[in-house]
């Protein structure tokens, strides 16, 4: 099986880029991303953001599942219910960081992503899917961007979903989403040895998409 694996910072387009780089190529696109935010989601529901001791509880009460539509196209479950629009928000997006520092989290959905992998030609994307998830995945790609970028890019976003937020606050949001998946103990955010460093702050969507095909035709 093809595994391709891309990791990045948020905000940098590593799902969008991902899906339609799948989509194109014939593979499953797994957002794993959206595998911590539906844990997020639940622990919110059960008002345990904030204490790992509950969250770690309630993953014995929860079934975490992924579905793939005819084109590819990926929906979340939790505990049966379609959740794939109720994860997107920037209060889920902070929730899923934390609850991806806890060891009992991660090991929770390392088999999930691992047997998705093993079954089918995938586009992984996510923060440690070369260092941790698919070490053996070929390539491996970092799609990253400044931070301002990709706060202007998640401002006109939200914007357009007509949240009432201010450029600062988006910004202020990445820096610290950053600095906490970059400092956790656990499968930090960082680039392995052999990734493929794409920095995408001077391209637009289109051209990032052609270039992570390009990267991936090159290197199967």
């Amino acid at each position: 099986m093809i595994n391709v694996a891309i990791d990045g910072p948020a905000g940098a387009g590593k799902s969008t880029i991902a899906k339609a780089a799948a989509k194109a190529l014939g593979y499953i696109y797994v957002d794993t991303g959206a595998l911590y935010r539906t844990v997020a989601l639940s622990a919110s529901r059960a008002g345990a953001l904030d204490n790992d001791k509950k969250i770690i509880e309630l993953l014995n009460t929860i079934d975490v599942k992924l579905g793939f539509a005819d084109d590819g196209a990926q929906c979340v479950y939790l505990n049966g219910e379609d959740v794939s629009s109720l994860i997107r928000t920037p209060e889920i997006s902070m929730g899923a960081s934390r609850v991806s520092a806890i060891p009992k989290v991660r090991e929770f959905l390392l088999d999930l992503q691992r047997n998705i992998a093993k079954e089918n030609n995938v586009i992984m994307d996510g923060r440690d899917i070369a260092t941790v998830v698919l070490p053996n995945a070929k390539p491996k790609i970092f799609l990253f961007a400044s931070p301002e970028c990709r706060a202007q890019r998640r401002y006109k976003e939200l914007i357009e979903k007509g949240e009432a937020v201010t450029f600062e606050e988006v910004l202020a949001d990445v820096n610290q989403r950053d600095y906490q998946d970059s400092h956790r103990k656990i499968a930090p955010l960082k680039p392995s040895e052999d990734s493929i460093m794409t920095d995408t702050s001077s391209l637009n969507l289109q051209e990032s998409i052609d270039l992570v095909i390009k990267t991936i035709k090159e290197n199967i």
